[in-house]
Formats: C-alpha cells, structure tokens, sequence
C-alpha cells in the first residue's frame, strides 16, 4: 500500500548519521525546507513530506487535528523503516512535532523547534482561527497570502524568497489550509510534555519573528532541559528561508551533537 503522505526522501540512510525528518508549517508545503533539503541529503538521510491537505498529499475536508497530522507522520515512518531521527519543524509543523514526542517519542533522538509555541490556544485565538477557516473557504487563498506574506518574512527579505513563500501560500488547497485551522484552534498544552523531554533540543527564532515572538522561544528553551536557542537576525517566521545559510550552520552543529 503506498503512504498516503507525499514526500521527499533524499540522501543515505547510514548508521553514522541520524535521519533527519522535516515538518513544514501553514500554509506550506515540503518545499518550505529546500534549502535544508540541499544541504543535509549529501550527509543523511533527509525526510520531508507534504503533510495532509497541503502540497501533493491529500486533501480531507472538515477537522484536521495535531493528534491526525502526527498519526500520519508515524504512519510515513514506517513504511520508510525510518526508526530514529532527528525531527525538526517549524511554527505548526513545531507542534506537530510535540504531538509526535507525545506519541512515539521513544524515536526521536533530537527535537528542533522553529518558531512554534507549545500553549493551548486561547479564546479569542480559537475563534480567530474557525473565522480565518471560513474565510479561506469563501475566498480562496490570495487575499490572505497578500495580507501575511510580509509578516511570514520580513520586508528585506530576497525577492525570490517573497515569491516561493507566496506561491506556496497560495497554492495550498483552503479546504486543507481550513481543516488544519480549526484542528489546531483545540489543540493542547504541551509544556509539560516538554519538562519531560530528555533529548537534545534546539529552539530556534527569527528575531522579528510577529506570530511567535522571541519571548516565547526562550520560554520553551526554559522548559526543555536539554536545549539551546538560537535567534536569527533580520529573519521573521521562517528563518530557514530567510536566512538559510545561519539557520543550517546552527542546525549543523546540533546534529553534531546527537548522532550515535
């Protein structure tokens, strides 16, 4: 049976080097993490799916939770006999990945978590979201792109860069894009699962980063016990298209610190 995810699997599979398994955030999709991709397959094994409702996988109206998203990741690991790694994501994708240490964590052998936040939604935050999910259903995904585009990246940001987040925003299906909203709207606390975390951890931050400040960052780097942070300058919300050079030297010297 093929995996229901798409994805990217790239590089040697050795027992010198941990795989490295990339989660990407909303709205986007697999290619969110080429830079990363590029650097890492030359040395191990890189994984990068597109996860449900996003990219080339399928999309499934209604309510996508993490506990779903993070479901279909195991599911993928498996049938690629992916049975350690390195598990990295970013802003959604991020708490995807605590949903995955809250499931099968007996895996991961280093969490990175990129411009993500482990609070519950709020109030207001799950009403925003369930808003937004109507929203994108009415009217597509371009007006929303528009709005957020300079706020996913910071206004410096290389214009190429601009136009691969945008055209990844707008390509994303709005009943995945909706779905996902308003899973992630009843999503839980996992600061306590983070106390508990007893792999390496790297946390990292573009320093201008709106949706989730740097203040958050060093409040889950306070929760890990075992875990840097590292902010990028003159990055936003996605550091490791901004400013990709900074963001895989870091990422780099991590893996360096964790492999068997």
């Amino acid at each position: 049976m093929a995996p229901f995810l798409a994805y990217e699997d790239k590089g040697a599979d050795t027992p010198q080097a941990l795989p490295l398994v990339l989660v990407h955030g909303h709205p986007f999709d697999r290619t969110m993490w080429a830079p990363q991709i590029e650097a890492f397959s030359s040395s191990r094994r890189v994984i990068a799916p597109d996860l449900r409702g996003y990219g080339a996988s399928p999309v499934v109206p209604g309510v996508t939770p993490l506990s779903r998203f993070a479901e279909d990741l195991e599911e993928l690991l498996d049938d690629l006999k992916a049975e350690t790694f390195v598990l990295a994501g970013l802003s959604m994708g991020g708490q995807i990945a605590m949903e995955c240490c809250a499931r099968f964590g007996d895996r991961v052998r280093g969490l990175v978590l990129a411009d993500t936040s482990p609070a519950p939604e709020t109030t207001g935050g799950r009403l925003a979201r369930n808003d937004m999910a109507d929203r994108l259903l009415a009217e597509g995904m371009r007006g929303y792109a528009n709005e957020v585009l300079e706020k996913m990246v910071a206004p410096t940001a290389h214009p190429e860069v601009k136009a691969h987040v945008h055209r990844m925003m707008t390509s994303t299906d709005p009943e995945g894009a909706a779905a996902a909203l308003r899973g992630r709207a009843e999503r839980p606390d996992y600061r306590p699962l983070l106390t508990r975390v007893a792999v390496p951890a790297l946390v990292v931050v573009g320093e201008d980063d709106a949706y989730t400040p740097v203040s958050d960052a060093e409040a889950m780097h306070a929760l890990l016990p075992h875990s840097e942070l590292h902010v990028v300058g003159g990055a936003a919300h996605l550091p490791n298209l901004e400013r990709p050079t900074e963001f895989n030297e870091v990422l780099a010297r991590f893996l360096a610190t964790v492999e068997p």
